[in-house]
């Protein structure tokens, strides 16, 4: 019984369930009740196999039955092969009910102050789900985006460039931002005058802080007079608390600070300015079940759980 090259790739799923059972039993008349076939019908596939496999699976000694050699090769493989197969439909049944799965789940930078917090609330419900999560700029999402590399992002302005679905789910307050000492911490009613006078810190073009910067200053009708551009919101705000100068920056970056006391939020009629958060995919873009279930999770509880955290820093801080 010689095999053709490659004929034992042609085995089907059915023969090895078929004789998987033939192989634990040693007894095709125990192995066709337990099938709930004829003993004919679960010998001819046993058959079909061994013709694939080119070697005999099975031999009797007096009246028992052995597995030969090979028999025993495709035992282990059989039970190899349906046991993923068993897997496979396990974590396809907690696809198709939201509970398992990868998300891809990209975040403007102002997001990673947050969203991690939420990703835990999400997963204490969803345990079973992994989110890989990317902290990246505007610009690097949008390609990100574009290349259908990520499942969803959250982010600030929804890109124009691209045809997607944008759901805003919470107001993104912006704030002018000051160190304690800086002369105008205790000032009430600053104008855009005075802080075009000081040295701004901003983001790169492009960034979300800084478009709402500058559409503050376009608003009145006036350009500042020195700005520095740093790289990440970290960076600026080190810089603020080293009084380097001042920056109009979000508010979700600032609990840990505003609670030290290491900065404070300028009086500036007009402000917070007010954004907002969207959670953004491609429109062409089929979400599984369990990244559907963390964009609903998101649009329904981040709102809630920024006002609660963030309320106390709407208005500045009481000028002692």
């Amino acid at each position: 019984m010689k095999t053709p090259d490659n004929r034992i790739r042609n085995v089907t799923l059915r023969q090895l369930q078929i004789f998987s059972v033939a192989a634990q039993h040693l007894n095709f008349a125990r192995a066709s009740e337990a099938l709930h076939l004829t003993q004919p019908a679960v010998w001819m596939q046993v058959k079909q196999l061994e013709d694939l496999v080119g070697l005999p699976l099975f031999e009797k000694i007096g009246r028992k039955l052995y597995l030969t050699a090979a028999g025993d090769e495709m035992r282990q493989t059989a039970a190899s092969v349906l046991a993923e197969i068993r897997r496979a439909e396990e974590r396809i049944a907690l696809l198709a009910g939201g509970k398992g799965g990868t998300i891809a789940l990209a975040v403007v930078s102002t997001g990673k102050y947050f969203v991690p917090r939420l990703l835990a609330l999400f997963r204490r419900a969803q345990p079973e789900v992994q989110v890989n999560l990317t902290v990246a700029n505007r610009d690097q999402l949008v390609q990100m985006l574009a290349r259908n590399e990520v499942d969803m992002c959250v982010m600030g302005r929804p890109p124009a460039e691209l045809d997607t679905v944008a759901e805003a789910f919470a107001p993104h307050p912006h704030v002018v931002i000051a160190s304690p000492e800086h002369p105008l911490a205790r000032e009430r009613g600053i104008g855009a005058q005075q802080l075009a006078a000081e040295t701004l810190l901003l983001r790169e073009p492009g960034s979300g802080s800084r478009a709402v910067m500058e559409g503050y200053f376009a608003a009145h009708h006036v350009e500042p007079r020195h700005t520095v551009m740093l790289g990440s919101s970290e960076t600026i705000k080190q810089a603020v608390m080293a009084n380097m100068g001042l920056a109009f920056i979000s508010l979700h970056t600032l609990a840990l600070e505003l609670r030290t006391g290491d900065l404070v939020i300028l009086d500036v009629p007009g402000t917070p300015l007010m954004r907002e958060w969207h959670v953004v995919r491609l429109a062409s873009k089929k979400l599984s079940p369990s990244a559907d279930a963390l964009r609903a999770f998101i649009v329904e509880h981040a709102g809630p759980w920024l006002d609660a955290t963030f309320a106390d820093h709407l208005a500045p801080r009481p000028i002692a």
